[in-house]
């Protein structure tokens, strides 16, 4: 099947939850995980990397350029949020899947907890008693729980926008920094001698500090999680990379060249608060005592900014872990005003509270590294399986510098991405032992947890198995469904179809993460006779359009309700429609029966003859044995009274027409099936 299907290049939106994100979205919460990490990172590195430091920071820069289009790729060919896991599921299995988001699980908890450690050090400008003791707890503590209670009252493309604003206003912050620190601070030296102004560290204390630098693009992978969320084109993709990258590049690898002058001389005052000590570094006693204070208020306001974004990452991947029944559905439960995975976000707040105890901001740096280390492995191999797997499947966007190689295109940034990241977790391992064993540990207890709760539940262990959104909330008795998939024909009798599937759809009014949304599908069928990827005529794209437009109209009346739109091509519209309910996991199939008739062949409603006289054809007779979930028809053209038609082969034979609203067809659970009775 998977050789019928392709995205048309000019598709209306990608499939996804919420559209009301656009790339400053992206840009704010990649560059704002970097920012942060320059807050905490140059210290370290700088302290044992001596005048190497800002070749520790070029190398992980260029490490940069390789993971970002790896994702962007990855995150455009399968539009769903989950970031590495989505990328896993498809190019692999379920079991790798989990291994992926559970690293990242890891990253985002240690993240939180590193980035509100780190905003006391630079509190302590203002007044010193922050950066030590009970006080220094405390105040990460409370740091903590804000952001906790910021994700518990759920996210909108308003906190999207605050995010923004501060990276941005960060972001001039550290080019003032950049240009200033080489005029007045920087020693040219350092790049052709630096053992002459700053020392030669040891290979090892090299090899030591470059996995830490790797913690700045956490980021990406909570950006890609947003995947189907975002209203972007091809042409914003591109634009996005090269922004990310020079946005990241030039602060990263500046800052480090002026962190390699003038950090390893200070003795290791300022490993804890970087920034700090090189606005100390100023011999202009005004300039010195107005970057300080700038560069503090900055520092806290991107770290919290940092730990809320991972705090979401957090919530958002441990929710998609829990709706793909990779870990036990209560923990994914969903809190019944806000609709937010508040179990998630509880755990996190008081494993993160937990992680400041020990007050080394080293070895939470070295823990992260490993997540993402692990995380950026799996992705750079699954976008080089993707490209073998699914050869001829529409790439929005499509990474640069490819080879042919044992018959399919190579991504050399994808290769390159392996090997980097296999070579940084290596030296992770060997170098971090405190990280080293916190973090086995956690991938060992993960994944005995995901194979036992598999095994105890009856389910596959390598096999995609979901459980509908609605059964993670208390809610889920004021609506049947929460995803479902409706083919579009262009036809009046789309206004019943989208009004039946908004009844059915879930009332979610918040901005959680439990709202309903209905896909509304157009599909191409291609003739055999002429290519898959043949030209669509104009006047037909135009069509499609229209009949999506005003579907998403209509479906949207209903409160609370998101239509997504879609156009794909096939040959067959039956298969079509299977494929895509399968890919997409939707709960269930709003289909509109074809005209009836009295031909044999059809498929007869009450599975018996005689029993009714309407009858399908061809393309609802497929779907209805094939379809992964329920499958809902409303009435044929013939039918006057505009009452969706009840079909239950599977149970006992109906005796009376349907209530109103009708009844699913229940099918047997497969892979990617929705299971309607996990998490009761």
């Amino acid at each position: 099947m998977r050789e019928h299907f392709t995205k048309l290049d000019h598709a209306l939106e990608p499939p996804g939850l919420r559209r009301q994100l656009g790339s400053p979205a992206l840009f704010g919460i990649v560059q704002g995980f970097i920012a942060a990490s320059i807050y905490f990172s140059v210290g370290l590195v700088a302290e044992r990397a001596l005048g190497l430091t800002w070749v520790v920071f070029l190398v992980g820069a260029l490490m940069f350029a390789v993971i970002v289009p790896c994702y962007v790729e990855g995150a455009s060919l399968h539009q769903e949020r989950g970031g590495v896991t989505v990328l896993a599921r498809y190019a692999f299995n379920e079991l790798a899947s989990f291994i992926a988001g559970w690293a990242i699980c890891l990253d985002y908890l240690i993240l939180v907890a590193l980035c509100a450690f780190a905003t006391t050090d630079y509190l302590g400008t203002f007044w010193h008693g922050f950066d030590s003791g009970l006080v220094e707890f405390g105040t990460a503590a409370v740091v903590v729980l804000y952001v906790a209670l910021v994700a518990i009252r759920g996210a909108g493309p308003r906190r999207y926008d605050r995010v923004a604003v501060i990276v941005l206003a960060d972001l001039l912050v550290q080019l003032l920094f950049v240009v200033l620190g080489l005029a007045l601070l920087f020693e040219p030296q350092v790049l052709t001698h630096p053992a002459q102004v700053a020392g030669s560290p040891d290979l090892q204390d090299v090899v030591f500090t470059f996995p830490l630098v790797l913690v700045a693009f956490s980021g990406i992978d909570a950006s890609s999680g947003l995947a189907g969320q975002v209203a972007i084109g091809r042409k914003g993709l591109r634009r996005l990379i090269g922004v990310r990258l020079i946005a990241a590049v030039v602060p990263y690898v500046g800052i480090a060249l002026v962190a390699s002058s003038v950090l390893p001389q200070t003795g290791g005052r300022w490993v804890e608060a970087p920034m700090v000590g090189i606005a100390d570094a100023f011999e202009q006693a005004w300039l010195r005592d107005v970057l300080r204070y700038v560069v503090a208020i900055s520092a806290v306001a991107i770290l919290t900014a940092a730990a809320q974004s991972a705090m979401l990452g957090l919530s958002r991947l441990g929710y998609s872990l829990a709706v793909n029944r990779q870990i036990p559905s209560r923990i994914g439960y969903l809190q019944s005003s806000r609709a937010t995975p508040v179990v998630i976000i509880c755990f996190g707040a008081i494993a993160a509270i937990g992680l400041l105890i020990p007050a080394d901001l080293e070895f939470l740096a070295a823990i992260c590294a490993f997540g993402a280390t692990l995380a950026f492995f799996i992705v750079g191999l699954s976008v080089v399986r993707l490209r073998y797997k699914e050869p001829d499947r529409d790439r929005p966007y499509r990474m640069p510098l490819n080879v042919r190689f044992m018959g399919g295109d190579l991504p050399v940034l994808g290769a390159l991405c392996v090997v980097l990241s296999a070579l940084a977790f290596v030296a992770l391992l060997a170098e971090h032992g405190g990280a080293r064993w916190v973090g086995l540990v956690w991938m060992g207890s993960g994944i005995a947890l995901y194979v036992g709760y598999r095994t105890s539940q009856g389910k596959p262990v390598l096999k995609r198995v979901t459980v509908p959104e609605t059964a993670l909330t208390r809610r889920s008795a004021e609506a049947e469904y929460g995803s479902m998939l409706v083919p579009i024909l262009g036809t009046p009798l789309d206004d019943d179809i989208m009004q039946t599937a908004g009844r059915l759809a879930a009332d979610d009014a918040g901005e959680g993460e439990g709202g309903a949304v209905i896909e509304a599908l157009w599909i191409f069928e291609v003739p055999m006779a002429l290519p898959l990827d043949a030209r669509v005529p104009d006047e037909e794209l135009k069509r499609a359009r229209g009949a999506l437009k005003r579907a998403k109209a209509v479906g949207e009346e209903y409160e609370g309700v998101e239509v997504a739109t879609a156009v794909v091509r096939a040959r067959r519209a039956g298969e079509a429609i299977v494929h895509e309910a399968k890919r997409r996991g939707v709960e269930a199939v709003v289909l509109a029966a074809e005209e009836p008739t009295r031909v044999g062949g059809g498929l007869r409603l009450g599975g018996k003859p005689g029993l009714h006289d309407t009858v399908v054809g061809e393309t609802t007779r497929y779907v209805v044995n094939k379809a992964p979930c329920r499958v809902i028809l409303t009435a044929p053209p013939a039918r006057t009274d505009g009452r969706p038609i009840q079909i239950d082969p599977m149970g006992p034979v109906p005796q009376q027409l349907p209530t109103p609203l009708g009844h699913p067809l229940a099918a047997p659970e497969s892979d990617g099936v929705s299971d309607p009775a996990a998490g009761r």
